[in-house]
């Protein structure tokens, strides 16, 4: 009989056929072979950033936008407190300045309408002390005398009052006047001497007495003595 011999295998002799030309009848190119190449490794590119050890994948670490953070505005109710607040302040702070002026003025005032009384009766306080100075009661001329109260904001906050000497005889006559300014317990805290010279019959005089005490003191003038000579 005659051997069969079949085809040697391509395994069994180790020999590769040679490649094809690519699928659909093309023929490789340069070109091609590159495009093939950068394909290639952009998935194995892919491959390495998406994948971690534990195979999930791992979002890439980006930096902040600096733009897109604004500063959050003050409350406006924390701001409004704060006007508040400030306007309280400056009202307290007029206030106290208001205040210390009018202290100051009152003051000023009551200097001036002392300095201006005590000039018109300067020469005659002196001779109607010396003569008062000698009467242990009331006086002869009560009768001739009256006081009005002056008002404090023209005194400057001093307490004074108008001494009106009514002369009822037929000659001139002088007088001299004591002033007490009591409390209310009817203590003299302060006394003051008036008087006036050759006032004409049916004349009269107006000298002013006032107290030194501070105004916020509740003082009544009282006439203590009188005398016409």
């Amino acid at each position: 009989m005659r051997e069969l011999h079949s085809p040697p295998s391509p395994g069994r002799s180790g020999h590769r056929p040679p490649p094809g030309p690519p699928a659909g009848g093309g023929r490789w190119t340069p070109l091609r072979a590159v495009a093939l190449i950068v394909a290639a490794s952009g998935v194995a590119v892919l491959a390495a950033c998406g994948s971690s050890p534990s195979g999930t994948a791992t979002p890439a670490a980006t930096s902040p936008n600096a733009g897109a953070f604004s500063g959050e505005p003050p409350s406006a109710v924390a701001s409004a407190a704060e006007s508040l607040l400030a306007s309280a302040s400056a009202a307290a702070a007029s206030a106290s300045a208001a205040s210390e002026a009018a202290v100051a003025s009152n003051s000023a005032a009551a200097s001036a309408f002392e300095a201006s009384v005590s000039a018109q009766q300067a020469m005659t306080r002196e001779k109607s002390a010396s003569v008062l100075s000698g009467v242990t009661d009331g006086g002869n001329a009560q009768g001739d005398i009256t006081i009005t109260g002056i008002a404090r904001q023209n005194t400057g906050g001093l307490n004074a009052v108008v001494v009106t000497m009514q002369n009822r005889g037929n000659s001139p006559a002088n007088y001299a006047v004591q002033v007490d300014f009591v409390d209310a317990g009817g203590k003299a805290v302060d006394s003051s001497i008036v008087g006036a010279e050759n006032v004409p019959p049916n004349g009269k005089a107006q000298p002013v007495a006032f107290s030194r005490q501070p105004a916020d003191l509740n003082l009544t003038p009282v006439v203590v003595k009188a005398v016409r000579y």
